[in-house]
């Protein structure tokens, strides 16, 4: 295997304090998988390495694709996935999900630093490197030519004291790059707009709204990012509309009037959530509807109060929502009793008890 595999650029990965060396392909940047080593022994992580079968496995499906793609037409793979609720480090669970099996990923990240009870990471870069091991991990189990939609806005670090000035980090400009390193293309970028109150909270712009000084001016942000990219693919767009094997679903997914017909979508916050950083369900709606068909799988790696399962759920679309909180995880999973009724008990759930076993049903 090492005459047909070589070795990446090593990465630190501080969250972790290990080493991460990427496997490819002799030829080309496609990573086969990683080697993970202890920073500090520099001895290889067995458990977290990818596993050599799984190489093997990927190098064969890779030689078996390239050796028919000229011979047959391929054919659309419906995910066997069911809904499926999990705790954990969302990029430990997606290990465990099979190869493409994802027809759309929309997420919000935690946003770095922007509010303490939130956010755990103190660098920067380090929050940016399990932001990529996120992409890319998502990469692997979203279906080709499919789409990763993530919600995300520059944060702003609050000044220490008088003497030091607040600094804004352009968060969003920095996860394209990675977005592109891990095998995407750049799609769309979607303008959420709130109303104009919603700003005032950061704090931004009130010393120049009492003084009225130049050099002083600071926009109030009423604005984020809901940026589109799309797994690489040879196929077109159309190509997944023509081969699904369902018609029927195919046609009941079409859109109706009164769609964004503009990059730039008027929507109130949600304010009513237990969780301190949530999405509003109508931003999840859109999202899910107009990139995605009816029982296609949706993946939220960081599900939060699980809005955009409770999203799939009301347009007959299937979730998987991760969480590494174990109150959210479980707000999810009580939630989802209600947003299925009797089919919850269908759900998978991962790490994490049933509720017959707490007397919750």
């Amino acid at each position: 295997m090492s005459q047909i595999t070589r070795y990446g650029l090593p990465e630190v990965d501080d969250r972790y304090h290990v080493w991460r060396v990427p496997l490819k392909k002799q030829r080309g940047s496609e990573v086969l998988g990683e080697i993970v080593i202890d920073a500090y022994t520099g001895e290889v992580i067995v458990d977290k390495t990818t596993r050599p079968e799984i190489i093997e496995a990927r190098l064969l499906k890779k030689a078996e694709a390239a050796a028919s793609s000229g011979r047959s037409k391929a054919t659309y793979e419906v995910s066997q996935l069911r809904n499926t609720i999990g705790l954990g480090d969302c990029v430990e669970l997606m290990a465990g999900m099979p190869a493409e099996s994802v027809d759309l990923v929309f997420t919000s990240p935690p946003y770095f630093n922007a509010r303490p009870q939130y956010s755990e990471y103190d660098e920067y870069q380090s929050y940016l490197l399990f932001m990529k091991s996120v992409i890319r991990a998502a990469e692997r189990v979203l279906r080709e030519g499919r789409f990763f939609v993530m919600n995300t806005s520059p944060v702003l670090l609050r000044r220490a004291s008088r003497n030091e000035s607040s600094k804004r980090i352009a968060v969003p400009f920095d996860l394209h790059g990675l977005f592109i390193e891990c095998g995407f293309e750049f799609v769309d970028d979607i303008i959420w707009v709130k109303p104009e109150g919603a700003g005032w909270a950061t704090g931004r712009g009130r010393r120049f709204a009492a003084d009225r000084n130049p050099l002083q001016y600071k926009a109030v942000p009423v604005t984020e990012y809901v940026l589109v990219y799309r797994k690489k693919s040879q196929r077109l767009i159309d190509w997944h509309i023509r081969n699904h094997p369902d018609r029927d679903l195919v046609a009941a997914s079409k859109i109706g009037d009164g769609y964004e017909k503009t990059n730039v979508w008027r929507i109130q916050p949600n304010t009513r959530s237990p969780h301190p950083a949530p999405f509003p369900m109508e931003l999840a709606e859109k999202v899910i509807r107009y990139y995605s068909f009816k029982g296609d799988v949706v993946l939220d790696p960081f599900a939060g109060s699980g809005t955009s399962g409770a999203a799939a759920v009301k347009l007959d679309r299937r979730f998987v929502l991760f969480d590494n909180n174990e109150k959210y995880a479980t707000w999810i999973r009580d939630s989802a009793q209600q947003w299925l009724g009797k089919r919850f008990k269908e759900v998978l759930l991962l790490n994490i008890t049933s509720p017959a076993s707490e007397g919750l049903i």
